[in-house]
């Protein structure tokens, strides 16, 4: 079944059953499966009746929240494709997505959204409304954007209306003229390497995922998760549609992207995803954390970890009674109380994925007891496709194929993947689909090394692979990781190609630095005091040093330069999933790269 025909079947089979709970000014409120399915097909009828026909594209600009998968499930329900869009993205980025889809109506959560739409209003011949979820500040617009803009509530309120009067007759005939191939979503790339590509996901390329995902990390309909990595990526698509849509799962909505912590402490999900930025940060607020308490407790702290270490990549099933007694110890004395300050107590599994993360970062987590393990899999793979088991985890792999995914390592190295869930192609560009898919084989872009028990080792991306002057080829991902384990580095960004030497460009994690130097009682004001401080160069080349020592020869980083600001989305540098633009970078910092290798 596809996933508009899997909620019809889930309202049907429990109907009082909690769908979604979303929490609004402090209080969290329940949707059961029968309510999610009512109101979905409101907002799809309403948007029907907007002009979005079956085989029409509806965008969304907004942060997780019930009204995003209402207007994607709505839109489904009706046989229209969803398109989604960051809300971190600046209006040129917003212009180019909603434009290159050809996005007919598009839900924007607030005023700040569709002022981005409307200021790109001229090159969107194809836009017909915007639909806006919270209405402040709209009664402000001139009348002939006024013209265009309905409100989600007005537009739920019709889609009630009509279905009062017509029932289910609407959405029935959809749902049977509904096939396995149609497109039900079309998610961009991050658009790293150049503009996003729009990536078309089939309902049969979802179906064909769920089931390999599900038995590697054990879900089942008990699961719950909370929401708040942005729903135009495949990875939260996969645990807040695909997944509970199929297993009648409970997806938890916060109340926005800056309350995670509290949120995640409060709902104490059994399953959680992390990208890598999200685990250093935790790993960097520990670190805070222990900075900040008395002698006695980091002493602790300390013997608990060294204690638990050997026990990170070792089946809890496979422990003797004596390690069993130990990590009990050190649970009831300090664990515990960190797994609550992060709220991954009750996390029955933790997933890493969608870039590189330092293989240290892994095992600390594991260490504290907190089931962490990495996956892999791309926008183009309708998401996972490879991730440990929890019983075989091996730090520093992203573990083995799911079932269902056929896999080959070219002679270039590069990781080669057949099956349902390989993607139905992008949207208006042929030529990079036939570039990505061969014979039905998805060439991922991605160099892969087996271990003996066929786990997967991402060396890095095919061509972000450098070579020296000296001819030596180079993982610059390899390098950035052992340096990103430190909780001082926020982002390592390495310069090879062609070089005689290594160097890189070091962002600070200006919190964990600015309390190292209160510590030191160094005075500063901002980011560029901070990272202009001696003693900061000092501190973070030290850190340096210690990375390199765990690095070959060759792959040693010889000088840095430490960034004076943040990278940031807004000035090209970063992706909207914080991916980093070499290119860009390299241009934006070429005086100060050359300097590296003056003299």
């Amino acid at each position: 079944k596809t996933l508009p025909q899997m909620l019809r079947e889930q309202a049907a089979q429990q109907a009082e059953r909690i769908a979604i709970r979303q929490k609004d000014f402090g209080i969290w409120q329940p949707l059961t499966w029968a309510g999610y399915l009512k109101r979905a097909s409101h907002v799809g009828l309403g948007l029907a009746a907007l002009g979005l026909e079956r085989g029409g594209h509806l965008g969304v600009i907004s942060e997780n929240r019930v009204e995003w998968v209402l207007a994607q499930m709505g839109a489904g329900l009706v046989g229209a494709v969803t398109v989604g869009v960051y809300p971190t993205s600046p209006s040129n980025e917003v212009a180019y997505v909603v434009g290159h889809a050809d996005v007919e109506v598009v839900v924007c959560e607030d005023q700040e959204q569709a002022d981005k739409v409307l200021d790109a209003l001229p090159s969107l011949p194809r836009l017909r409304h915007i639909v806006v979820v919270e209405t402040k500040g709209l009664a402000s617009y001139a009348p002939e954007a006024r013209r265009i803009i309905r409100t989600f509530a007005e537009v739920e309120q019709a889609g009630a209306a009509l279905h009062a009067r017509e029932g289910d007759a609407r959405i029935d005939a959809a749902l049977a003229a509904q096939a396995m191939d149609d497109v039900g979503l079309m998610i961009y790339t991050s658009g790293s390497t150049g503009a996003p590509k729009g990536a078309m996901i089939s309902w049969r390329n979802i179906r064909g995922m769920v089931p390999g995902v599900v038995e590697r990390l054990g879900l089942d309909g008990d699961t719950t998760h909370l929401s708040y990595l942005p729903l135009c990526h495949v990875a939260e698509q996969m645990l807040t549609t695909f997944i509970p849509l199929y297993l009648g799962s409970q997806v938890n909505f916060g109340e926005s992207i800056r309350t995670v912590q509290e949120d995640l402490r409060e709902v104490a999900p059994s399953m959680f995803l992390g990208v890598p930025r999200i685990w250093e940060k935790l790993h960097a607020g520990i670190h805070i954390k222990m900075q900040e308490a008395g002698r006695l407790q980091r002493a602790l702290f300390d013997r608990a970890v060294a204690a638990c270490a050997p026990l990170a990549e070792k089946p809890r099933a496979q422990w003797t009674l004596a390690e069993r007694l130990r990590f009990a110890l050190a649970y009831w004395t300090v664990l515990r109380a960190l797994q609550n300050f992060i709220g991954l107590r009750e996390a029955k599994v933790a997933l890493t994925g969608a870039a590189p993360i330092p293989p240290d970062v892994v095992r600390f987590f594991r260490t504290l007891g907190v089931p962490l393990v990495e996956v892999y899999g791309l926008t183009e793979s309708t998401g996972m496709v490879t991730g440990h088991a929890l019983h075989d985890v091996k730090v520093g792999t992203v573990g083995t194929p799911v079932a269902g995914v056929e896999h080959r390592i070219a002679d270039s190295g590069e990781l080669q993947i057949r099956g349902e869930m390989v993607f139905a192609g992008y949207y208006k560009n042929p030529e990079a689909t036939a570039a990505a898919v061969q014979d039905g084989w998805l060439h991922t872009g991605d160099v892969v090394a087996a271990t003996p028990e066929g786990h997967l080792r991402i060396v890095d991306r095919l061509k972000d692979i450098m070579i020296t002057a000296g001819g030596k080829n180079l993982t610059p991902s390899e390098i950035e990781n052992t340096m990103k384990a430190s909780p001082f580095v926020k982002e390592c960004i390495v310069i090879a190609e062609g070089r005689k030497f290594v160097s890189a460009l070091v962002q600070i994690d200006y919190e964990t630095v600015g309390k190292w130097a209160e510590a030191q009682r160094l005075a500063f004001t901002h980011f560029r005091s901070l990272v202009e401080l001696p003693q900061v160069h000092e501190m973070v080349q030290a850190e340096i040093d210690k990375g390199n020592a765990r690095l070959a020869q060759v792959a040693q980083v010889r000088r840095i330069h430490l960034l004076t600001k943040e990278l940031d989305h807004d000035d090209g540098e970063v992706t909207a999933t914080m991916k980093v633009r070499r290119a860009s970078i390299y241009k934006t910092y070429a005086a100060e790269i050359e300097a590296l290798y003056r003299g």
